[in-house]
């Protein structure tokens, strides 16, 4: 591919991922807000926050950074998985 393909590409993907960014924050967040998985959360860091006797803004930090940790070990296997998938194709073909 020529430079100015790749530059056209690239241009391409970042201009697309703009229009999604576009909208509306404000709608997209009080969209998310009536879903009920924040009710959920709302209970479980109530829960948290007693058991572990903290504050419940200690109980929501904990629950996000945990969730956030477990989505970064998948996230990082998935990329392992990946990595090993080529690494296989790429003996296979030599």
């Amino acid at each position: 591919m020529n430079k100015d393909s790749i530059q056209l590409i690239n241009t391409a993907i970042i201009k697309s991922k703009e229009s999604r960014l576009e909208s509306s924050y404000e709608d997209r967040l009080s969209e998310t807000c009536q879903k009920p998985a924040i009710k959920a959360l709302s209970v479980a860091i109530t829960h948290l926050s007693e058991t572990q006797k903290i504050t419940r803004d200690q109980a929501a930090i904990q629950i996000i950074e945990t969730v956030r940790d477990l989505e970064k070990i998948w996230e990082d296997y998935v990329i392992m998985e990946g990595i090993n998938n080529l690494k296989s194709i790429l003996k296979t073909k030599q």
